[in-house]
């Protein structure tokens, strides 16, 4: 008996594609409506083979082989392709898995300094065009202006530490911590100005030592090394924390 009811079947699947040539599974939606050739032709972009070297297999949603997709003509729909069904790509150009994720056999191209500065389709005559970076000799100078007047108000600020003196430590974002100066000078580890401080609590990162230079001692995350602004001298008596009271 006739029910009246048509079924219509969504125009649109959604398939899994593999492919000898890819370790990746790719899932897209395609036309049913559309021939194998040209269904092909989209798969071209996804695996990287050519359209004329591809032998299709159709699989179920549980990878259940179910039959080879060889007539160009035929449309997509006509074969069973329910949704997250696997499309399977053989290759038959002779490329091999991988082929184009493998960086070492990727053909390197070595240029001289000398003939790449008279290149000009290169980043480097790009940025000298339109001053950019340290092409900017404008920016440039005045960067170093800055990083000079910044270096040079530290090492004002160290010239007034004076080693044994009590501190107060004040980083931006971080709690104020008390210590005494154990420490002022240049340091190997970075440029600049620093003060080793040795904290009256276990708030630093070191013992004194960093790179395996030793600036001063202390006990192991007691010391710390900050920028001589961060650091007021003054009459900062050490806190009695009751370590003694029983």
């Amino acid at each position: 008996m006739d029910s009246g009811l048509t079924v219509v079947s969504d125009p649109v699947v959604t398939l899994r594609i593999t492919s000898t040539i890819s370790p990746f599974e790719t899932e897209k939606r395609f036309m049913r409506s559309i021939t194998i050739a040209e269904f092909k032709g989209k798969l071209e972009i996804i695996v990287g083979s050519p359209a004329s070297c591809m032998n299709l297999e159709l699989f179920s949603t549980d990878d259940k082989f179910l039959q080879k997709m060889d007539d160009n003509d035929a449309l997509l729909g006509s074969y069973h392709v329910d949704n997250y069904c696997k499309i399977h790509v053989t290759d038959t150009s002779g490329q091999q898995a991988d082929e184009y994720n493998d960086v070492s056999k990727v053909q390197k191209v070595e240029i001289s300094d000398d003939a790449y500065e008279k290149r000009t389709d290169s980043a480097r005559s790009f940025m000298k065009t339109h001053k950019l970076g340290h092409f900017n000799e404008e920016d440039m100078a005045k960067k170093k202006a800055e990083l000079a007047a910044q270096t040079e108000e530290q090492k004002a600020a160290a010239d007034a530490i004076s080693v044994g003196s009590r501190c107060k430590v004040q980083v931006a974002g971080q709690p104020s911590k008390l210590g005494t100066v154990m420490y002022v000078g240049t340091t190997l580890f970075k440029p600049g100005y620093w003060v080793g401080v040795k904290y009256d609590e276990p708030l630093g990162k070191n013992n004194g030592t960093v790179d395996g230079k030793q600036y001063f001692e202390c006990e192991n995350k007691y010391g710390a090394f900050v920028k001589p602004l961060n650091v007021t001298v003054g009459d900062f008596p050490e806190e009695d924390y009751g370590l003694d009271e029983m």
